[in-house]
């Protein structure tokens, strides 16, 4: 269990290769690293910070709207 947790942050990182150890354990070369797929997960965070500030800003104007209709 433990090759696994620490197999898992080596490919969180971008290191590359087999943990050498028991023999059970079985490395998959083909499979691409997370930090890899770094550029998807940017994308998705942009297009959420985004879709946050106009929402603040559809708000803001609701509010502003209604202060300034009183």
């Amino acid at each position: 269990m433990s090759l696994f947790i620490l197999d898992t942050i080596f490919r969180v990182f971008g290191i590359r290769g087999p943990v050498s150890g028991n023999d059970d354990f079985h490395w998959e070369p083909d499979r691409p690293s997370l930090a890899a797929k770094g550029g998807s997960l940017t994308r998705v965070l942009a297009v959420l910070v985004v879709i946050a500030a106009l929402l603040s800003l559809v708000v803001w104007a609701a509010v502003w709207l209604a202060i300034k209709s009183l």
